[in-house]
């Protein structure tokens, strides 16, 4: 025990080489994994003798988890999938399909369109790793449960379920799960589930952005006319605001779907969104931005280190896709939010944290819910950053 004790203090004290010198990117990366690595491994023991539990958050001294009807069951699987791609050991895989079965009950959910992050991130990751064909048969049949969802009058996936508010509210968010439908649309040749992600992507680029190219959180389509008859925000600061998180779910989904179907407009979309958040006042000097760019009481308004996750991931990704001479700058920026997101105000020590990986994300600021506490998905996008760091470091 004393061994794996001073192991721990080893890994992180590795960081304080870039006390003195800048630490270079490959050994931030091996780093941030190798916390990862431990981490993980240490929240799924804790959790793998609650039957159907997921982790959720860490808040006040106590593990929060959720059962698979959760809109996040699907990160913390995905994580364990990314680590033992980075480093295949027996513990890593036995734990990333134990935490993968227990979302697939979501399959046949038709009341959310975050099937995507639930069962992609989960199966996905599992099935493009080990070739399971179970893992297919679940996904299948989780694409079908999110296409109940489409409606042929709107051309959009419904986000949440009809109010007195909303008739047919689509969330910025639901850009991220068109890459499950696009998936299974070219794994089983399923071409309708292709169709439904880009009209869905042409629908939100029309209605959801302003001329600035920030994005409204929730716009709401009236169902006889298929056009919008709220735009506005749930999670956010205003209706006009632009709340971090949906920032970088628009650069995420935007980029994926230039990746995906090649239509420039998408590319164009991703350029013009990234550009609105490395240019924006309000991003601080070490990237990662406070839980909305618009937020009243910056600087000391909370920061959303898992809307910085998200945007890294999202920016390198974009930074090999985007051919013009901008393509340098979202990769710059992307390092500059690895680096901090890897320093020790976000990077968890390993054996704290609950043992979660990144500390001080925000979940609803508008509700206090999940404020200032590490999230799921801000570690799965971290980890999945980390990986595609490493990659462009292999390939150069």
């Amino acid at each position: 025990m004393k061994n794996i004790f001073i192991g721990l203090i080893a890994v992180w004290g590795l960081f304080l080489v870039s006390c003195e010198t800048r630490e270079p990117m490959a050994e931030v990366i091996e780093r941030g994994l190798e916390v990862s690595k431990r981490q993980a491994v240490f929240l799924a023991k804790e959790v793998e003798n609650q039957e159907g539990r997921l982790p959720r958050t860490y808040e006040g001294g106590e593990l929060k988890t959720s059962d698979y009807r959760a809109w996040i069951s699907g990160f913390f699987p995905g994580v364990l999938w990314y680590l033992y791609e980075n480093t295949p050991t027996d513990e890593l895989k036995r734990y990333a399909e134990l935490y993968t079965e227990r979302v697939e009950p979501a399959k046949d959910m038709t009341t959310t369109h975050d099937l995507g992050f639930m069962l992609y991130c989960s199966f996905g990751n599992g099935y493009r790793l080990t070739k399971n064909p179970y893992y297919l048969e679940v996904m299948t049949m989780g694409a079908e449960s999110l296409a109940t969802r489409y409606d042929e009058r709107v051309k959009a996936i419904k986000s949440w379920n009809s109010s007195e508010k909303w008739q047919f509210p689509v969330i910025i968010d639901n850009m991220m799960n068109l890459e499950f439908l696009s998936y299974l649309a070219k794994t089983t040749g399923e071409k309708r589930l292709m169709n439904m992600a880009d009209s869905h992507a042409q629908t939100t680029l029309r209605h959801h952005f302003r001329d600035d190219y920030s994005c409204y959180h929730v716009v709401s389509y009236d169902t006889l006319s298929g056009q919008p008859h709220f735009k506005g925000t749930h999670q956010g600061y205003a209706d006009r605001s632009a709340w971090a998180r949906g920032q970088a779910w628009a650069l995420y989904g935007y980029t994926m779907m230039y990746r995906e179907t090649g239509k420039a407009e998408y590319l164009e979309q991703a350029r013009k969104v990234a550009s609105y958040i490395k240019n924006h006042p309000h991003l601080p000097d070490d990237k990662i931005p406070y839980w909305d760019f618009d937020a009243p009481d910056i600087p000391a308004a909370p920061r959303d280190a898992s809307a910085a996750a998200v945007m890294a991931s999202g920016l390198i990704e974009l930074s090999q896709l985007d051919k013009s001479k901008e393509g340098a700058d979202w990769l710059e920026l992307a390092e500059m939010q690895i680096r901090s997101l890897s320093s020790p105000e976000y990077l968890a020590k390993p054996g704290t944290n609950g043992g979660f990986i990144l500390k001080h994300s925000v979940g609803n600021y508008n509700k206090n819910s999940e404020v200032d506490v590490p999230l799921s998905y801000a570690d799965y996008y971290y980890v999945e950053a980390l990986l595609r760091l490493k990659k462009l470091q292999n390939e150069n």
